[in-house]
């Protein structure tokens, strides 16, 4: 079974100086994004320059760079789900030395009372997906190491939030309804898709994750509602919250 899968005694049999030749340094931090609109937001505001790319047989992701407070940090558009999410998180870290990303997208909520007009911080993920058990021994959860550190600054920012467990899963379209309860039941407050893994690789190789969410679509007992979603995935307010939280790394 795949949660039997973690193995730390053999070594992996590819390794990405295969792919991209020795590791490199050119950064320590890295934004992890999901929106289209706030990748392109990023480009348009700021002198970047693409120092690395994702490569695959079917296209490649560019890694930028670019300066903040006079430090250069980097960015790229993360693929949806754990598996790819992860692997991504560390091919730029070898391509860039980046050891710290700060990631954040946005998320289903389970409860739309606790969760409305707030962000949410993650102190725990669900592993409903297949990439963490690589990485991690089994459990059913995964802690969120920095989640105290994430929520201080947005203390220190006034910012609303509410900190508890969320959901990683594989498949948004088999949230089932029992699922749902399931989780709510673990005081799950969130489903997304891609944190356990990720958190998981960053775990593994000793990098440092920051992780915050907003709620978009609710699943919720009267049944699904979208009407919130285009606003979450897309709201330039995480990239303001977000750039504040690298400066204080």
């Amino acid at each position: 079974m795949i949660i039997h899968d973690f193995d730390p005694k053999t070594p992996s049999m590819i390794d990405m100086e295969a792919f991209y030749g020795p590791r490199q340094h050119q950064v320590d931090k890295c934004l992890i994004l999901f929106s289209k609109e706030i990748h392109d937001g990023l480009l348009d505001r700021y002198d970047c320059t693409v120092i690395g790319r994702i490569g695959a047989c079917n296209g490649s992701t560019p890694i930028y760079c670019f300066s903040l407070d006079g430090e250069p940090v980097a960015f790229y558009l993360s693929a949806i789900g754990s598996a790819l999410a992860s692997g991504f998180c560390y091919e730029v870290h070898w391509q860039t030395g980046a050891t710290r990303f700060v990631m954040f997208g946005s998320c289903g909520s389970l409860d739309g009372e606790v969760t409305r007009g707030r962000y949410i911080v993650p102190a725990e993920a669900y592993r409903g997906e297949g990439a963490s058990y690589y990485y991690v021994p089994p459990a059913d959860y995964i802690g969120i190491k920095n989640a105290d550190r994430v929520a201080a600054v947005f203390d220190e920012l006034g910012a609303p939030y509410v900190q508890g467990r969320v959901w990683t899963t594989d498949s948004m379209i088999r949230e089932t309804v029992g699922l749902v309860d399931r989780r709510k039941r673990e005081s799950c407050i969130a489903v997304e898709m891609e944190l356990a893994g990720v958190q998981a690789l960053c775990d593994f190789y000793g990098l440092e994750l920051y992780n915050f969410l907003e709620a978009g679509d609710v699943l919720a007992e009267s049944g699904y509602d979208a009407e919130g979603l285009h606003s979450a995935n897309h709201d330039l307010g995480k990239l303001r919250l977000g750039l504040e939280i690298l400066k204080r790394m």
